[in-house]
């Protein structure tokens, strides 16, 4: 009985790694797709933009990552619906990424309390 429980068991664990071998789990499935995606991106950017404004981009991602990402999803929609026909040097890039700041500088938003600001100024009157 023992042996046929072992022989079953072992059986039923080949099967298992057989299947995860041949299929792949599905955090390695993720990192593949996440890996060809990359790949897509970087060849997608590598036909649109000259050495040096990809240069330049990548030291925006270095630099501010959120704005790097930005310009980056910016430009593959650019190339994927037709509007950047030829390379883009570094001084159109330059363009694009003043283009960006002024619409980042827009949306900040400043509060002020006045309350506090109120009970400082009525502690130098008296």
């Amino acid at each position: 009985m023992e042996d046929a429980d072992l022989d079953e068991i072992r059986a039923k664990r080949l099967a298992q790694l057989q299947s995860e071998y041949k299929g792949g789990s599905d955090t390695e499935k993720a990192e593949q797709r996440k890996r060809e995606q990359d790949e897509m991106k970087n060849t997608i950017l590598t036909q649109v933009l000259t050495q040096s404004a990809r240069a330049r981009l990548n030291t925006l991602m270095i630099g501010k990552p959120e704005k790097g990402r930005l310009v980056e999803n910016m430009l593959l929609q650019m190339a994927r619906t037709g509007q950047i026909m030829s390379k883009l040097g570094e001084s159109e890039l330059i363009n694009i990424l003043e283009k960006v700041s002024e619409q980042m500088q827009h949306n900040t938003t400043v509060k002020f309390d006045r309350r506090r600001a109120a009970l400082d100024d009525s502690d130098d009157d008296f």
